[in-house]
């Protein structure tokens, strides 16, 4: 069964990796709206402004994957096409409240969800809220965000951004580790190519591990950790309270004041 059809506003990294999903997936008559992204294969297709969208075009869901900053300007020339559409926004510190108002009078749906980027692949995660869907709508807006990845339904824009510097800019993460960890293979004499290969394939068995095992993150660590061994030395170091406990609090901070600056 086709996904239903979509406008999908913006088609950088987020929007990419979000209509690669999707079209795996397999999706209705679709139409990208961006000044650069590629022609997809047909029957989709890309326009370059919203005066070439078909004035008969009339998308179930229109997905925001713009900047925040262009938000106004994307809604105010996409009027003709909000009334009766679910709009998903994926904006970051974008309110519900200022996204309707952007509508006008447009009887929009408005959603707010926060991707991340191994939805390229089906493995995204997917913070979504909204109160003004049904639950007909609700499964609608599942079974889209659902086709490229696990899917997280919050209770308010509250724990939205709280959810966002956790698995919005989690994978940013998890990309550093590798890269530590290949740095310090080089460091300790490796060649490039084992540093390489073992950095990758390391975090991402680890990843495949933790999501197929039912056991904690934490009892999986301990399993992983003799006593008085090896990787009891190195976490020694990673788990002293000024190390990696105190540094990923303070990161998840920052990313929150961020979103909060970017909201006002």
């Amino acid at each position: 069964m086709s996904l239903p059809s979509l406008l999908l506003v913006g088609c950088g990294k987020m929007g990419g990796a979000l209509w690669q999903g999707w079209l795996k997936q397999g999706l209705a008559p679709s139409i990208i709206l961006d000044r650069r992204c590629d022609a997809p294969p047909a029957p989709h297709r890309v326009v370059r402004t919203a005066g070439e969208i078909p004035g008969d075009f009339k998308p179930d869901i229109i997905i925001l994957a713009v900047k925040p900053t262009g938000m106004e300007e994307a809604l105010a020339s996409l009027r003709p096409f909000l009334d009766g559409a679910i709009v998903i926004s994926m904006l970051a510190a974008r309110t519900v409240e200022s996204l309707r108002a952007a509508c006008g009078e447009a009887t929009s749906r408005i959603v707010r969800a926060m991707p991340n980027t191994p939805a390229a692949i089906g493995k995204g995660v997917t913070g979504v809220c909204s109160s003004d869907l049904d639950d007909a709508q609700r499964a609608l807006c599942t079974s889209l965000l659902s086709a490229v990845g696990d899917v997280a339904w919050v209770d308010n824009e509250e724990q939205l951004e709280a959810l966002t510097p956790i698995s919005g800019c989690g994978p940013a993460y998890v990309f550093l580790l590798a890269e530590l960890l290949e740095k310090e293979a080089l460091r300790v004499g490796l060649p490039p190519e084992t540093a390489r290969l073992i950095a990758r394939g390391t975090v991402s068995g680890a990843g495949a591990l933790l999501a197929a095992s039912d056991e904690e993150s934490e009892t999986l660590r301990k399993n992983v950790t003799s006593p008085n061994g090896v990787t009891a030395k190195a976490l020694e170091v990673l788990m002293a309270p000024d190390a990696w406990p105190a540094t990923m609090s303070e990161a998840i901070d920052n990313a929150m004041k961020r979103a909060r600056e970017m909201a006002s």
